[in-house]
């Protein structure tokens, strides 16, 4: 990762902001409350921890990352933005990760994963322990890109070698790994496909009391 970033890191937001859509809405989704956990898996730059720390003033926010020069680019970003007393950055692997030991913190009342999942490799597994971090009655938000099943074809290819270049694979399987979590666990789930199925959009909410609740699934649509 540290390879793949070490120079990307510099220019990566002023041209992500191009093709990785959706990820300003799933901050204004979030809605923590006050003195809420939040974490983001992947947090790269640490660009959606500010604005979810500029949009929320009371949430408490933490991000992991496995790249060294991603955190690096990260923790400067939140000293300039004046929120290091805020935003606690630690580098960690999405598919094991110990947030009581990097952080002190059990449970998070909101977890998300931004465009991160496809360039996991291990996703399931990064997948399960994001979910197995959120705490009862929170959510786990997640967006990232899609099958791009109604848009044009010759894109369609197009982006995909170019995703691929970057070591980035969309996860056609994101939806039913969803499901399975939400049935296992009692949780309601809602999932989108917006931009013409470009992207993947969902929000898993876990039940207060799981033993009492059954799932809710929302079909991708």
């Amino acid at each position: 990762m540290d390879r793949i970033y070490r120079h990307q890191r510099h220019v990566y937001d002023a041209t992500r902001k191009f093709y990785l859509l959706g990820r300003d809405r799933l901050i204004a989704g979030l809605r923590p409350q006050d003195q809420d956990n939040v974490l983001e898996i992947g947090c790269g730059t640490a660009r959606n921890l500010i604005l979810a720390a500029r949009r929320y003033p009371r949430a408490r926010l933490h991000g992991i990352d496995l790249s060294s020069e991603m955190l690096a680019t990260a923790e400067r970003a939140v000293r300039r933005a004046g929120l290091d007393r805020r935003i606690r950055l630690a580098q960690a692997d999405a598919a094991s990760f110990d947030s009581q030991a990097l952080f002190g913190v059990a449970r998070f009342q909101r977890v998300f994963a931004s465009y991160s999942l496809s360039m996991i490799p291990p996703w399931r597994e990064a997948l399960g322990h994001a979910i197995g971090a959120v705490a009862p009655g929170g959510q786990f938000h997640v967006v990232d890109f899609g099958e791009q099943s109604r848009l044009p074809g010759i894109f369609r290819v197009a982006l995909r070698r170019w995703l691929a270049a970057f070591h980035v694979t969309p996860r056609s399987e994101l939806e039913a790994a969803l499901s399975q979590h939400a049935h296992t666990l009692g949780a309601t789930l809602r999932c989108e496909r917006p931009h013409r199925d470009y992207a993947h959009y969902a929000v898993l909410a876990l039940p207060v009391d799981r033993d009492l609740s059954r799932p809710t699934i929302t079909s991708c649509a």
